[in-house]
Order: structure tokens, then C-alpha cells, then sequence
């Protein structure tokens, strides 16, 4: 690794220094680790709802032109699913509030839900049904709330009654 490892340390230093929000290198290594998809419980959610026979795309805008990404989508039934994490969404039972720049992260997450609830607006006004769920919540139940609003959606675009 040699003088390439210490060069790569050195630019990150001067992003962090420079322009960064992070109140130190290591908070914006751990931040920059952290996965935008396929995090351990939307890959949970999504072998549960495979597992039961259900189909979906995974990280796909629902409308286009709309710079929103579903975790889930099931496009035919017109059903979004958000798996939203505690922390970056202020769930109301396990959301901590941030030891460092907490004004700054009291800002982001506040920013976060009203983007959240502006995305549940626009979809619902185009037809769309939207699951948010807790990244904390049992796969296997949120797997039951999504099939339950999925399958009867999906007959009712098709015409089934069955």
C-alpha cells in the first residue's frame, strides 16, 4: 500500500478539511461506509417477499422525471416500498440524536422527512400505494404488509375478482 495508502489519506484529509460537513476524517470514513442499497434489512424484506412468490424491481424511480428512488417497487400494482432507516428518518422509537454537529443532523433528518412525505404525496397523487416501513421492523411482518396491499392491487389492475 506504501506512498499510494498515504496519498489516498492525504486527499481525504483535504476534502474533509476543505469542504466537508464531517466533524472529523473518521466520522466522514464511517459516513462514506455507510449503504445507500441493499442494506441487511432490504435484502431481508426482499428474500421474505421472494421467498413468498413475489416479484419486484429493487431501486427504481416509480415516475419519471421524479428524482425519487423506491427500495422496492411493484409497478403493475402501483405499490412503492421505502425501508427507511431509524436514524437517517428520525424513527420515532429508536432515532438517537448525533453527539457531533447535532444541529446539522437534526437539520438533515428533518430535511429527509418532509422529502419523505413530499415522495408519499406526489406518488399517492398519481395513483401509487406507499409502505413505508422501519429498517428495525421483523422482515417476516413487513414481508405480510407488503404481500397484503401488493395482492389485491395486482387483481385489481388486471380485472381478476378471483
Amino acid at each position: 500500500m506504501g506512498s499510494q495508502g498515504s496519498e489516498s489519506r492525504t486527499r481525504l484529509l483535504r476534502v474533509v478539511e476543505g469542504e466537508s460537513w464531517a466533524s472529523s476524517p473518521a466520522v466522514r470514513a464511517s459516513m462514506q461506509g455507510n449503504r445507500g442499497r441493499d442494506t441487511k434489512p432490504e435484502v431481508a424484506l426482499r428474500r421474505t417477499l421472494h421467498a413468498r412468490g413475489l416479484r419486484f424491481f429493487v431501486n427504481r424511480r416509480p415516475l419519471p422525471g421524479l428524482r425519487r428512488t423506491a427500495d422496492l417497487l411493484f409497478p403493475r400494482a402501483r405499490v412503492a416500498v421505502f425501508v427507511d432507516g431509524c436514524f437517517w428518518h428520525g424513527c420515532p422509537e429508536h432515532h438517537t440524536v448525533a453527539k457531533s454537529n447535532a444541529k446539522y443532523w437534526e437539520e438533515k433528518v428533518r430535511r429527509n422527512r418532509e422529502r419523505d412525505a413530499d415522495t408519499d404525496a406526489m406518488l399517492q397523487n398519481e395513483g401509487w400505494m406507499v409502505i413505508r416501513l422501519w429498517a428495525h421492523q421483523d422482515a417476516f411482518d413487513a414481508a405480510k404488509q407488503v404481500e397484503t396491499a401488493v395482492k389485491p392491487r395486482r387483481a385489481s389492475f388486471r380485472g381478476d375478482t378471483s
